[in-house]
């Protein structure tokens, strides 16, 4: 039997799971660590992954909340190969008992901690760290056409962002509040 590659905790959110790797190696060179082993992924009940995505940000960055709804939602496997941020995700799954929660974890270089997003969730972060490199699987191919961005300081999600004044994009500066997203999203 091939030995569990990573840890799994559930989060309070239900879909939203947080992922450890078992092991890590370490010396005076680096580092070696699994990243994505898919047989362990899907004994933990994660699909499959379509496309790859790769950011670069700088301190005080802010990218979010963005979800995309094409084919049937996008499903997002996050996690910072280089510095730290503070990772998000809000529950905009209209019938969930946690619907508008959100929870929030570090990633970063140190722990290679991975955060999986399920469909029906946005997704943001903030970088912590001088630089940071923020790669992430998906389930569903990025579509422009049903991409949805919330307000990152939407009252109503009241998301504990450990920035006051980020830096923004100038589309992530002017998304709406939920509720205005609300009547737009599908069903």
């Amino acid at each position: 039997m091939i030995p569990r590659s990573v840890q799994i905790v559930r989060s309070k959110l239900a879909g939203l799971v947080v992922l450890t790797p078992s092991r890590r190696f370490g010396d005076e060179r680096g580092f070696f660590v699994e990243t994505y082993r898919e047989d362990d992924w899907a004994e933990a009940g994660l699909p499959r992954f379509v496309q790859d995505n790769h950011s670069r940000s700088v301190a005080g960055v802010l990218r979010g909340l963005h979800m995309n709804t094409s084919g049937g939602g996008q499903g997002k496997l996050v996690r910072c190969g280089r510095g730290r941020i503070w990772d998000v995700a809000v529950d905009l799954r209209r019938d969930s008992p946690t619907f508008a929660a959100w929870e929030g974890v570090i990633l970063d270089d140190v722990e290679h901690r991975q955060v999986y997003v399920p469909p029906g969730f946005a997704h943001g972060f903030c970088v912590l760290s001088e630089v940071a490199d923020v790669a992430y699987k998906l389930t569903s191919y990025y579509d422009e056409a049903t991409e949805y961005g919330v307000a990152w300081n939407d009252p109503q999600l009241a998301v504990a962002w450990p920035v006051s004044a980020p830096t923004l994009s100038r589309r992530d500066s002017t998304n709406p509040p939920l509720s205005e997203v609300l009547a737009q999203l599908p069903s």
